[in-house]
């Protein structure tokens, strides 16, 4: 970001300049739409908003390398359905398992994500982000962030906005990579969760991960997260497919200046294009309403010159 463009990864168009007038609208004090600090809120999503999400969530290829890490301890794996699909690792197995029923993917997550403490499920997250690769790029997972998503998060920082994470990923997975990643703490992380069992030990006290849900961020949860953890409602959103539509619905259905931002994966060649047919990050109702509501749309192959850090 410089002082010059904050956004230099974004080209010269509606998309930024709507971003722009929405700023400058909201922060200066001589502004009909002035906007105290206290009340500048964003929420951002997560997968395919401010990192990739193809061919399959983050989070679940680091489920699906936990269960081959784990499968030498469980022979029974290689012949019980949902870890015999999971352990084959084909594209179509996978994808299977991300369209399919919802209660092989609860079992994964069962399996890699619980019976751990806090402190143990965030060391096996860093250490997996520090080693694990992505099987398209040959990249880090924290490389593959959205550089023009990083300027606008400084850029909305610098003018007195207070940035979140919402999103349907884990809230402790997000929240080993988000500060350092995104520059958005862990109180500013809000995502599905499982149920925590406080535990006393003969080295002190823990926090035991239980195979328990607690709370799907998704769709309308994203609203009734937001309420929850944030007790405001955000005056922008950001997000890029139908599971977030309800949270674009929230925050611009509130009074005064609203703003809301979609993601458009169009780039084939630098990232990947879909959107209505995807297993993942679908948008199709989303982007039926931008028109009626006003929303802004991002075109990655019009509108970013530059779509990750290491181009």
């Amino acid at each position: 970001m410089t002082a010059d463009d904050p956004l230099p990864s974004w080209n010269e168009g509606p998309a930024k300049a709507s971003i722009f007038k929405f700023v400058r609208t909201t922060t200066d004090p001589a502004s009909a739409d002035y906007v105290r600090p206290e009340d500048r809120i964003a929420t951002f999503d997560n997968d395919g908003t401010l990192w990739s999400e193809q061919p399959h969530y983050f989070q679940f290829a680091f489920a699906l390398d936990q269960i081959k890490a784990m499968a030498p301890g469980y022979p029974e794996w290689q012949e019980t359905e949902p870890f015999k699909s999971a352990l084959t690792g084909d594209g179509e197995s996978i994808k299977r398992l991300l369209t399919g029923d919802i209660q092989a993917l609860l079992e994964i997550v069962a399996a890699t994500h619980f019976g751990m403490t806090t402190e143990e499920f965030e060391a096996t997250v860093r250490a997996w982000l520090a080693s694990a690769r992505h099987s398209g790029t040959g990249r880090r997972y924290t490389d593959m962030v959205f550089q023009p998503m990083l300027e606008l998060l400084k850029y909305l920082r610098a003018n007195g906005f207070k940035t979140f994470i919402v999103s349907g990923g884990g809230i402790e997975f997000m929240r080993t990579f988000a500060e350092e990643t995104y520059g958005i703490p862990h109180e500013q992380v809000i995502g599905s969760s499982g149920k925590l069992k406080f535990e006393m030990r003969e080295a002190g006290p823990v926090l035991l991960k239980l195979a328990e849900v607690n709370f799907i961020d998704d769709n309308a949860g994203k609203p009734v997260a937001i309420q929850h953890h944030i007790g405001r409602r955000p005056i922008a959103a950001f997000g890029n497919s139908d599971g977030d539509l309800q949270m674009l619905q929230w925050v611009t259905g509130g009074n005064g200046v609203r703003f809301a931002l979609l993601v458009r994966h169009t780039d084939a060649i630098r990232e990947w294009a879909y959107d209505r047919d995807s297993h993942v990050g679908r948008l199709g109702r989303a982007l039926e309403e931008v028109n009626e509501k006003g929303w802004t749309v991002v075109d990655m192959k019009q509108d970013w010159w530059r779509i990750f850090p290491f181009e």
